[in-house]
């Protein structure tokens, strides 16, 4: 099984994902590093490399790669706007696609940032003095893929719940059960 989980940036795929795929006995893929691999580039110089189709069709491209390897998997899949580039994973009867949703508040709350090298930090200075920026980013962001993921059909509200929890109600609702039980 393939377990593909969806959302916008920062509402935590990558930290869910991580933590099912550890429960579970499955392999864990994050898009994001899995590009970097693949294409030997940093996000930052990747995000600035092409145009937004060019970059959606690379990240399919990896994606195929991904979902060639028949064992059970969770993958966290970054922001895609061409759903072409997915929707027919998606519609594979050993896959479970899911979208996380949270409130923009909640969303704001995980905001990390990264360097040109892709280290990540915090710094709650400078995300507070500029929430309200952000906050409006992160409903853009809800609103301009709201399209790309109409497709998936399983919409799971994380309702600010800390990422174990999250974890713990996915199995639960979804029936899933851990390699060896």
């Amino acid at each position: 099984m393939t377990i593909m989980l969806f959302g916008v940036t920062n509402v935590g795929k990558t930290t869910i994902g991580k933590l099912l795929a550890e429960k579970l006995g499955y392999k864990f893929y994050d898009l994001d590093e899995e590009v970097k691999r693949y294409y030997s580039t940093t996000l930052e110089d990747f995000v600035n490399s092409d145009i937004l189709n060019t970059r959606d069709k690379k990240r399919g491209a990896v994606i195929k790669l991904i979902m060639m390897d028949d064992s059970d998997k969770v993958f966290a899949i970054c922001p895609i706007y061409y759903s072409s580039n997915f929707n027919r994973y998606i519609a594979r009867e050993d896959v479970l696609a899911i979208e996380l949703r949270d409130s923009p508040g909640n969303i704001f709350d995980r905001i990390v940032f990264s360097d040109k090298n892709d280290v990540v930090y915090t710094d709650d200075e400078y995300k507070y003095a500029h929430a309200a920026y952000y906050l409006k980013d992160i409903k853009k962001d809800i609103t301009y893929y709201k399209r790309s993921f109409s497709k998936i059909k399983n919409k799971f509200d994380m309702d600010g719940d800390p990422p174990q929890v999250v974890t713990d109600r996915i199995i639960e609702l979804y029936g899933l059960v851990p390699k060896g039980e």
